[in-house]
């Protein structure tokens, strides 16, 4: 429809870096080799014109002509539309893809971004909710490490958005270990960070994030 615009923050702190949700779209507009840009929106004050996009103050959202998309996964099957590479085409395989899309955000992350926050935060592994958490993220990385054992990836037998976003979600948690005991997941997990679609975009967002320290250094 138009040119593609991800639009995502002008700076972050150092520890989120490489782990901000624009990655998910960076790395899926690489894999289907579409054309796109970046743009930025403040991190640090946020103004109307970034909630009139996003409600929540968060990033990213696309812009494609006089279509906007907010919200990771919604984005993703938004280009999935536009690329055989990140969906598959036949009935099943969609429908397949779809339903390890919602997996990922609502039963996978559901457990593993408080688990992953916990230990970002620092809170004591003896604290009251570390059993909770703990245990929250064990049940569902069982579950996903029995299906990848028998898989190489979730949908149509081929790459698709579903394993790219079920990577991401799992990145945080390998990030401190919690993958330890899951063999599968890790290999599984491996292969998709190998891919050059995901080095690209993940060495891209460390790039944009280290030119806004430089430019803020000479500001200063």
């Amino acid at each position: 429809m138009g040119d593609l615009v991800l639009t995502t923050f002008d700076w972050v702190p150092a520890p989120p870096r490489g782990f901000v949700r624009d990655l998910r779209v960076r790395w899926a507009l690489e894999e289907a080799g579409l054309a796109y840009r970046v743009a930025t929106t403040p991190f640090e004050e946020r103004e109307a014109v970034h909630f009139a996009q996003q409600p929540f103050g968060q990033v990213p959202w696309l812009t494609d002509g006089d279509i906007t998309v907010f919200e990771s996964g919604a984005i993703l099957l938004y280009l999935g539309d536009k690329s055989a590479a990140l969906m598959p085409t036949d009935p099943r395989g969609r429908a397949e893809a779809m339903e390890w899309v919602f997996a990922a955000l609502n039963s996978v992350e559901m457990a593993s971004l408080p688990w992953s926050m916990f230990r970002f935060m620092g809170f004591p592994g003896n604290a009251p909710e570390a059993g909770f958490v703990d245990g929250f993220l064990k049940v569902r990385l069982e579950r996903i490490e029995a299906v990848l054992a028998s898989r190489e990836w979730l949908a149509g037998g081929r790459f698709s958005v579903a394993d790219l976003l079920m990577a991401d979600v799992l990145r945080p948690v390998d990030r401190f270990e919690g993958l330890a005991a899951y063999p599968a997941c890790r290999a599984y997990l491996a292969r998709l960070t190998g891919r050059p679609a995901f080095k690209k975009a993940h060495a891209d967002q460390l790039a944009d994030f280290a030119a806004a320290d430089e430019a803020r250094a000479g500001a200063g």
